[in-house]
Parts: C-alpha cells; sequence; structure tokens
C-alpha cells in the first residue's frame, strides 16, 4: 500500500476497530488479522497504534476490556463496544460516507 492511501486510512483507525467491535468482542491480533484479510494483506495497524487506540478509545468510554478465559497459551485481552461507542461508530459511518461523496465529486 502507497504512503498515502495508509495516510488516508490511518485517519479512521478508530472507527475501523469500533467496526470489528460492533459485530463482536474481540482482540487486538484478530482485529489486524481481519484487517489483512480484508484488504489482500496490503494493509495492517502496527502493535503501538493498534493499542494506542485502544487506550484512546477505552478512556473515550467507547469500549472496555476484561481478559479473556484461554485454556492455553497466553490469555487474551479483549475489547466489547459500548452504547456510547455504538453511537461514535454510527456517527464516524455518516461522516466517513460525506467525505467519501465530496471527495468523488473533487477528485473525478
Amino acid at each position: 500500500m502507497t504512503a498515502v492511501a495508509a495516510d488516508m486510512i490511518r485517519g479512521n483507525t478508530d472507527t475501523i476497530i469500533l467496526r470489528f467491535l460492533n459485530e463482536k468482542d474481540t482482540y487486538g491480533y484478530e482485529i489486524n488479522r481481519q484487517i489483512r484479510q480484508l484488504t489482500n494483506e496490503q494493509y495492517e495497524l502496527n502493535e503501538a497504534t493498534l493499542y494506542t487506540a485502544f487506550k484512546r478509545l477505552e478512556k473515550a468510554g467507547y469500549i472496555t476490556s476484561y481478559w479473556g478465559n484461554e485454556g492455553s497459551g497466553a490469555r487474551r485481552r479483549y475489547y466489547t463496544i459500548t452504547p456510547k461507542g455504538r453511537q461514535a461508530y454510527q456517527s464516524a459511518v455518516r461522516e466517513w460516507e460525506k467525505t467519501a461523496e465530496i471527495l468523488e465529486r473533487l477528485v473525478k
């Protein structure tokens, strides 16, 4: 992925994370795996960006976290979206749709 495209995506990190948590509780590695899969291995969040975003979202009250009960291997910290986070996600999607529409008009 080009640096320009990565920069465009980077501004939507919180929305991307909230999108996956809107579907189900999950953990950081799984979110990144899904991002890689959906982008055909063209994009992923680095670990520092991902966990900084988790802290920011948790501080804002958009997500909460808990430790999983894995029987073997390392324990995972799972994240879940809050009602406030669902509202923020829906608002961000509407904003993204408006922005995409404007950009479409401007660049074509």
